[in-house]
């Protein structure tokens, strides 16, 4: 199948690993996310092998926001992962599987005090700061804790990223971290707070990204600030040029090859900064898309079908926006089989909804199916981020399960929720006396 090489047509029915969709989909229930282990581990070691020189050390974090559950983050601790957090939960998940904790990195913007506390007594690797003011709030935490800290800062390289608005992350607007023209001085700052070790920059321009001199354009901009810095005395050993690779959806996306590109920008990090006179001890790299996009599907069983008299075909499924908030958050596009019917003719265009109370409750957009019968399992591809971790109990639907397949080995490692689980936080309202 075009663009999902870890999916196989086998006499027109869907494989993952080497096992039928549509047998998980009876044995599991639907909806369902399934992901393929196997493939899994080697997207993780192909980061891990390609990303290296004998320049720096290299680290490559998981960045968990894309998808994060205890089997998961087992499996990246197990593949030699650091992990990229941005929430107590997140941070709580890790530690629950035993992750070692100075290989957790936490990010993202207005952190909490009981994060940053939290983070300070796991001792943690780093928390990569934000802004100035989270740095003195920081700063404190850690004085009271008596808990010194390893920090990096955010800073927005400016670099174009022709990705959508909502996942731009380095554009001058950004809610994300710091100028660069700003960043020396707020960096100095940081460098004189008590009990924050300033160890490094960091940058991430965007998601979903195909062009890969961004990532080029980016390394050589925060390694100029880096020379900058160093010629007036500060000297940082750090660098994290975030993630944002794009990864196969649907026909006309373009990503590159990764690991040609993975040894090419090693390669060319250890040469621009040996120009810069820079001794750097470590570069890392935060995959999260890129890690485990390709590796999982969704399935659903198709209930209603009707058809308009304008021409419009709807195909009803029974999940929606709720188990992928991507397409409603900002019009993502993927790819729709029939999963016992891969070979069967798609002459016609097919829309496919799902079951939430809203309009824009529209995966499939207008795209060439089989006609689908109700009882049909419809599996979209390409679903491992931003699905399960994005999950929305809208209309009370409960989170669908989650699948892991190894060959012929299926288990699952997250439980549907039950109707039951659903009313667990509850509470009755007490009677007026």
């Amino acid at each position: 199948m075009e663009g999902f090489s870890n999916f196989k047509d086998e006499g027109g029915r869907l494989k993952i690993g080497d096992c039928y969709a549509a047998d998980l989909a009876e044995e599991y229930g639907t909806p369902l996310y399934v992901y393929d282990e196997q493939a899994l581990r080697k997207q993780a070691r192909t980061f891990v092998d390609c990303f290296n020189s004998d320049a720096f050390t290299s680290r490559i974090l998981y960045a968990s926001k894309a998808a994060s559950f205890t089997a998961l983050i087992a499996l990246a601790k197990e593949e030699g992962l650091c992990l990229d957090v941005v929430s107590e939960g997140e941070l709580y998940t890790a530690l629950a599987v035993d992750f070692p904790p100075d290989r957790i990195i936490f990010h993202g913007n207005n952190k909490l005090d009981r994060e940053l506390r939290m983070a300070l007594q796991a001792q943690i690797g780093f928390i990569v700061l934000d802004n100035l003011s989270e740095a003195r709030r920081l700063s404190a935490l850690a004085a009271e804790e008596a808990c010194p800290v390893d920090v990096l800062l955010r800073v927005n390289p400016g670099v174009e990223a022709h990705t959508h608005a909502y996942i731009k992350t380095a554009t001058s607007d950004s809610k994300f971290g710091i100028a660069l023209d700003e960043a020396p001085a707020v960096l100095a700052e940081i460098a004189a707070l008590d009990r924050l070790n300033l160890r490094g920059v960091h940058c991430h321009i965007g998601s979903q990204i195909f062009a890969a001199d961004a990532f080029l354009k980016a390394a050589h901009l925060m390694l100029d600030l880096m020379a900058a810095l160093k010629a007036e005395g500060l000297s940082l050993d750090i660098l994290d040029l975030g993630g944002g690779f794009g990864v196969f959806y649907e026909t006309g996306d373009a990503p590159f090859a990764l690991a040609p590109f993975l040894r090419q920008l090693a390669a060319d990090i250890a040469d621009e900064a040996q120009q810069r006179d820079l001794s750097l001890r470590e570069v890392w790299l935060e995959p999260g898309r890129s890690m485990v996009n390709e590796a999982g599907l969704t399935l659903y069983r198709v209930g209603d079908v009707k058809r308009l008299k304008d021409g419009v075909n709807y195909a009803f499924i029974d999940g929606g926006m709720g188990d992928n908030m991507r397409v409603a958050l900002y019009q993502a596009g993927y790819t729709a089989v029939l999963a016992d019917r891969l070979r069967d003719a798609a002459d016609e265009n097919w829309r496919v909804a799902g079951k939430y109370c809203e309009s824009g409750d529209v995966l499939i957009k207008d795209k060439p199916l089989p006609t689908p019968q109700p009882g049909d399992i419809l599996a979209i591809l390409g679903t491992g981020a931003y699905t399960f971790s994005m999950f929305s109990g809208y209309n009370r639907l409960p989170r669908p399960a989650v699948v892991f397949v190894d060959g012929s080995r299926h288990q699952a490692v997250v439980r549907r929720e039950s109707l039951e689980d659903i009313l667990r936080n509850d509470m009755t309202l007490l009677a007026n006396d």
